[in-house]
């Protein structure tokens, strides 16, 4: 160990999705469609949310920022995903692997809490409708979106000080798309049985905690629609399915990875593309799909933007072939 310091490793080497030639190309047309898809999925609900004014309330508020959380979460590793594809030697620097690790903990941090705040705004909504305006107030709208931010941040950089200063000085080879603790820790050259159980348990008390909370909320907002039966309450169930099954999709297969007991411990590189590509892309779908006030805002983003002629008419000026 003494010779640490000048044996430290630059680089890791990402074994990707798979080994085999022939299934680059098919992974890089499949997963670059999918990240465009992520991108133009959730800009589109922003810009949605922000150009209606009959969605400048809370609900949507929470989702537009659950949609830029989910852009962000799709984009730390699925570009370099992607590039490596066209790469046989697929290697990631020291930085940009520990840049991987902060940021997939500061935006799947955020995103859990941010769904614990989602499911306090429709508690409010059902529970408390008479006084809905007043508790969920612009400031507290904003206090909602800061704190999974925070939360997020807090989350990363206690992981990063276990893994940061580990000293890695021989195998460098990381069995997956990206780097993630589980599988970064397993690769320093002492014994990380401690640094891997506090990984363990800050991550697997943030997955927990969060998934109980909303457990927990959820029951109860359940408890009070199924008392009720106004035509409200029918809206309410629908949103309360679309609201539950993003939250099933997304703490699935990160309370798999987190929280199962690490004695058989590895990172199922299903599960982290599941998280990473396939959550951010279901997640508009399944807002959009079900919600008809969405729907109606964005036909008329589509019938404002895309008038008859009007598309073409921008294609001829970008090719030069409008006439004069």
């Amino acid at each position: 160990m003494n010779d640490t310091n000048h044996s430290r490793v630059s680089e890791f080497i990402l074994l990707g999705l798979s080994d085999a030639p022939e299934l680059q190309p098919i992974f890089f047309i499949v997963f670059s469609l999918l990240y465009i898809a992520i991108v133009m999925g959730n800009f589109l609900i922003i810009l949605t949310v922000t150009s209606d004014p009959r969605l400048h309330s809370p609900m949507y508020f929470l989702l537009a920022n659950l949609s830029f959380i989910d852009v962000c979460v799709a984009s730390f590793a699925t570009p370099k995903m992607i590039a490596d594809f066209l790469v046989e030697q697929k290697t990631i620097s020291f930085e940009a692997c520990m840049a991987q690790i902060f940021f997939v903990h500061l935006f799947a941090g955020g995103e859990m809490v941010l769904l614990v705040s989602m499911a306090y705004d429709r508690y409010v909504a059902i529970c408390k409708p008479l006084h809905y305006m007043t508790i969920m107030s612009r400031r507290v709208c904003i206090i909602l979106v800061i704190i999974p931010w925070s939360v997020g941040f807090i989350h990363t950089t206690s992981q990063m000080v276990f893994t940061v200063n580990l000293p890695f000085c021989g195998p460098n080879k990381v069995d997956s798309f990206f780097c993630d603790l589980p599988l970064v820790t397993k690769l320093a050259c002492i014994d990380t049985y401690v640094v891997s159980l506090l990984i363990v348990a800050d991550s697997g008390f943030l997955s927990m905690s969060s998934f109980l909370l909303l457990v927990v909320s959820y029951t109860v907002i359940l408890i009070t629609v199924r008392n009720r039966s106004s035509a409200s309450m029918a809206k309410a169930r629908s949103t309360l399915t679309a609201h539950i099954t993003v939250v099933i999709l997304f703490f699935g297969p990160c309370i798999f990875i987190y929280v199962w007991p690490f004695s058989g411990y590895s990172v199922d590189k299903v599960l982290a593309v599941f998280y990473t590509i396939f959550t951010p892309i279901l997640n508009p779908v399944i807002y959009t799909l079900r919600n008809k006030e969405v729907k109606s805002a964005m036909s008329k983003l589509r019938s404002r933007y895309l008038k008859s002629g009007q598309v073409s008419a921008i294609i001829r000026n970008l090719l030069f072939l409008e006439p004069k």
